[in-house]
């Protein structure tokens, strides 16, 4: 597992992985960075987008915007 998860507003977007900002590759985020890299976050994972611009606000608010109508909600925690 990643060294830190990102979340953005309750959904899980990427992950800080070797010091490496990585985001999940869902049409919107490939839309967002046509020319993004694909790189592992760690062996046997499946590859997610290198996030170049990780020192822009501007840059990661628009992404992350944009990818969270697409991303998943978040599954219910198991009651006890």
């Amino acid at each position: 597992m990643g060294e830190f998860i990102i979340y953005y507003r309750g959904k899980i977007v990427g992950g800080i992985y070797d010091d490496r900002l990585l985001v999940k590759p869902i049409k919107s985020s490939i839309d967002y960075m046509p020319s993004a890299l694909y790189e592992l976050p760690y062996d046997g994972a499946k590859e997610m987008l290198l996030i170049d611009g990780v020192d822009s606000k501007e840059f990661l608010t628009g992404l992350f915007y944009a990818m969270y109508d697409e991303l998943p909600a978040p599954k219910p925690k198991k009651k006890r």
